[in-house]
Protein backbone atom coordinates (compact mmCIF):
# COMPACT_ATOMS: atom_id res chain seq x y z
CA UNK A 1 0.00 0.00 0.00
CA UNK A 2 1.33 3.28 -1.04
CA UNK A 3 1.87 5.96 1.96
CA UNK A 4 2.21 9.66 0.76
CA UNK A 5 5.05 11.23 1.45
CA UNK A 6 5.50 13.03 5.39
CA UNK A 7 6.88 16.49 4.08
CA UNK A 8 7.60 17.38 7.74
CA UNK A 9 9.51 14.17 8.20
CA UNK A 10 11.76 14.50 5.30
CA UNK A 11 12.59 17.77 6.20
CA UNK A 12 13.55 17.00 9.66
CA UNK A 13 15.81 14.23 8.03
CA UNK A 14 17.79 16.96 5.93
CA UNK A 15 18.23 19.01 8.60
CA UNK A 16 20.05 15.55 10.50
CA UNK A 17 22.00 15.23 7.45
CA UNK A 18 22.87 19.49 6.92
CA UNK A 19 23.70 19.08 11.45
CA UNK A 20 26.04 15.71 10.03
CA UNK A 21 28.03 17.65 7.05
CA UNK A 22 28.57 20.51 9.52
CA UNK A 23 29.86 18.52 12.09
CA UNK A 24 31.92 16.73 9.77
CA UNK A 25 33.89 19.86 8.41
CA UNK A 26 33.55 21.70 11.72
CA UNK A 27 35.35 18.88 13.78
CA UNK A 28 37.13 16.47 11.47
CA UNK A 29 40.48 16.74 10.59
CA UNK A 30 40.65 14.22 7.41
CA UNK A 31 37.43 15.66 6.02
CA UNK A 32 38.56 20.25 6.64
CA UNK A 33 41.94 18.73 4.74
CA UNK A 34 39.56 17.01 2.06
CA UNK A 35 37.45 20.46 1.70
CA UNK A 36 41.06 22.66 0.95
CA UNK A 37 41.71 19.95 -1.60
CA UNK A 38 38.43 20.43 -3.46
CA UNK A 39 39.00 23.87 -2.84
CA UNK A 40 41.86 23.68 -4.54
CA UNK A 41 40.67 21.27 -7.22
CA UNK A 42 37.64 23.62 -7.73
CA UNK A 43 40.22 26.67 -8.28
CA UNK A 44 42.19 24.49 -10.98
CA UNK A 45 39.57 23.42 -12.88
CA UNK A 46 38.30 27.15 -13.57
CA UNK A 47 41.68 28.54 -14.03
CA UNK A 48 42.53 25.43 -16.70
CA UNK A 49 39.12 25.46 -18.03
CA UNK A 50 38.26 21.64 -17.81
CA UNK A 51 35.21 20.62 -19.84
CA UNK A 52 31.73 20.27 -18.49
CA UNK A 53 32.29 15.99 -18.88
CA UNK A 54 35.35 17.01 -16.78
CA UNK A 55 33.66 18.75 -14.10
CA UNK A 56 30.95 15.82 -13.53
CA UNK A 57 33.97 13.64 -13.00
CA UNK A 58 35.54 16.15 -10.71
CA UNK A 59 32.54 16.56 -8.82
CA UNK A 60 31.68 12.79 -8.77
CA UNK A 61 35.17 12.37 -6.92
CA UNK A 62 35.26 14.89 -4.14
CA UNK A 63 31.60 13.43 -3.21
CA UNK A 64 32.72 10.33 -3.26
CA UNK A 65 35.68 11.36 -0.89
CA UNK A 66 33.65 13.10 1.25
CA UNK A 67 30.88 10.60 1.87
CA UNK A 68 33.63 7.95 2.59
CA UNK A 69 34.88 10.38 5.47
CA UNK A 70 31.40 10.53 6.29
CA UNK A 71 31.20 7.24 6.79
CA UNK A 72 34.83 6.78 8.29
CA UNK A 73 33.64 8.97 10.62
CA UNK A 74 30.40 7.33 11.63
CA UNK A 75 32.19 3.61 12.06
CA UNK A 76 35.29 4.85 14.36
CA UNK A 77 32.28 7.39 16.52
CA UNK A 78 30.45 4.08 16.59
CA UNK A 79 33.32 1.93 17.63
CA UNK A 80 34.76 4.62 20.50
CA UNK A 81 31.32 4.27 21.94
CA UNK A 82 31.04 0.17 21.54
CA UNK A 83 34.91 0.29 23.09
CA UNK A 84 36.51 3.13 24.45
CA UNK A 85 39.29 0.87 25.37
CA UNK A 86 41.98 -0.76 22.95
CA UNK A 87 40.44 -3.59 21.19
CA UNK A 88 42.29 -5.69 18.25
CA UNK A 89 39.37 -5.91 16.65
CA UNK A 90 37.73 -2.40 16.73
CA UNK A 91 41.50 -1.55 15.53
CA UNK A 92 40.87 -3.72 12.27
CA UNK A 93 37.71 -2.15 11.91
CA UNK A 94 38.56 1.34 11.83
CA UNK A 95 41.57 0.74 9.87
CA UNK A 96 39.53 -0.54 7.18
CA UNK A 97 37.29 1.73 7.39
CA UNK A 98 40.30 4.50 6.70
CA UNK A 99 41.78 2.02 3.90
CA UNK A 100 38.53 2.95 2.01
CA UNK A 101 38.84 6.88 2.26
CA UNK A 102 42.00 6.42 1.12
CA UNK A 103 41.53 4.03 -1.87
CA UNK A 104 38.93 6.74 -2.55
CA UNK A 105 41.15 9.68 -2.21
CA UNK A 106 44.18 7.93 -4.38
CA UNK A 107 40.88 7.61 -7.18
CA UNK A 108 40.46 11.03 -7.14
CA UNK A 109 44.20 11.79 -7.27
CA UNK A 110 44.82 9.90 -10.34
CA UNK A 111 41.37 11.04 -12.05
CA UNK A 112 42.87 14.78 -11.07
CA UNK A 113 45.88 13.78 -13.15
CA UNK A 114 44.55 12.36 -16.15
CA UNK A 115 42.12 15.54 -16.04
CA UNK A 116 45.06 17.91 -15.14
CA UNK A 117 48.35 17.03 -16.30
CA UNK A 118 47.18 17.32 -19.81
CA UNK A 119 46.46 20.91 -19.24
CA UNK A 120 49.14 21.86 -16.73
CA UNK A 121 52.14 20.42 -19.11
CA UNK A 122 50.58 22.71 -22.06
CA UNK A 123 51.37 25.55 -20.03
CA UNK A 124 54.83 24.72 -18.85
Amino acid sequence: MNQPINIRKAIRSFRYAGAGIYSLFRYENNAKIHLLAAFAVFAAGIYLKISGAEWCIIVIQIALVWAAEAFNTAIEKLADLVSPDYHPTIKVVKDVAAAGVLLLAISAIIVGGIIFLPRIFEIV
